[in-house]
């Protein structure tokens, strides 16, 4: 499979035996047997339309900000889109930007243009791809609030452009989650502002952030869903699991709706205390926590 794929893309952009600890904020995880890391929609079609008529099964990867990866690795091959697929242009009240494109860049660009409504992701760490995907959101502002049209390419090859209705955003999810599309970019609807209003509120935003989550170790940021009339945190707290560790994962002591990398864990023992977390969670007060980490095996 190696030899195929060099044909269809630049042997320079694929990387063999890779750590995926080195591609998750969780800092944890084994190997990924092949990495691919596009530049292009052309060279994401072809690869698609391979993997397609072959019936290869992959990954798609962007930040790694919301995935915990086996011990094991993986051994389908994996798809990056990251800084090699970024790229940024503004048109009047609009942004237009690539998936691999960091949220915070975008939300910086956004503010050097006088444009408001997407500050609220300023300090999500992840891609656009990924936060389109799983419609992330954070201090009352979600994707479906700004997006005016997405472009994928699908599992054979094809691209298309939707609407944002067409997106059917939901609650950390999308029409096209777990579908193996790939997103590709974006246009989100801003509008015009004050730029200082505009700056003091991702100030404010990162303070709050740097107060109450545990921005010192690596994590995924919030590991469970919102259960509906609850605060994952809180229920947490609640049962009496702040600071309980397994291994060198610890729920943090900060803010408990976290799941933290305290010392060299593994993903196994983060797997182990998510696992431990919702089974006491719903003995002592009966609510479901589901995770909102992706797990490859």
């Amino acid at each position: 499979m190696l030899d195929r794929i060099k044909n269809i893309i630049d042997v320079n952009k694929i990387k063999t035996n890779v750590s995926m600890a080195s591609y998750t904020t969780f800092k944890t995880g084994g190997r990924a047997e092949i990495l691919i890391s596009p530049t292009t929609t052309d060279e994401l079609k072809n690869i698609m339309n391979f993997f397609y008529e072959n019936s290869i099964s992959y990954y798609i990867l962007g930040n790694g900000s919301n995935l915990l990866v086996s011990d094991d690795g993986v051994k389908n091959p994996v798809i990056y889109m990251d800084k090699n697929f970024s790229g940024i242009e503004v048109f009047e009240d609009c942004i237009t930007a690539k998936a691999g494109e960091h949220l915070s860049a975008i939300a910086k660009r956004a503010a050097e243009e006088s444009l408001t409504g997407f500050e609220f992701a300023a300090g999500i760490p992840g891609t656009l791809g990924g936060a389109l995907i799983m419609n992330a959101g954070a201090y009352g502002g979600e994707m479906k609030d700004v997006v005016e049209a997405v472009s994928f390419i699908d599992i054979t090859g094809k691209e298309y452009v939707v609407s944002g209705e067409e997106m059917e955003f939901g609650y950390r999810e999308s029409a096209l989650m777990d579908t193996g599309c790939i997103i590709t970019g974006a246009t989100l609807k801003l509008t015009r502002g004050s730029k200082e209003e505009i700056l003091g509120k991702m100030a404010d935003l990162a303070s709050r952030r740097r107060e109450k989550q545990p921005l010192e170790y690596p994590s995924a940021g919030s590991t469970f869903k919102r259960p509906h009339g609850y605060f994952a945190g809180a229920l947490i707290e609640s049962s009496n699991l702040k600071g309980k560790s397994v291994g060198g994962a610890q729920v943090s002591e900060k803010h408990a709706g976290f799941i933290i990398n305290r010392e060299n864990a593994t993903t196994q023992d983060i797997c182990d205390l998510i696992e431990l977390v919702q089974k006491t969670v719903y003995d002592i007060h009966g609510v479901a926590l589901e995770p909102e980490v992706k797990y490859w095996d």
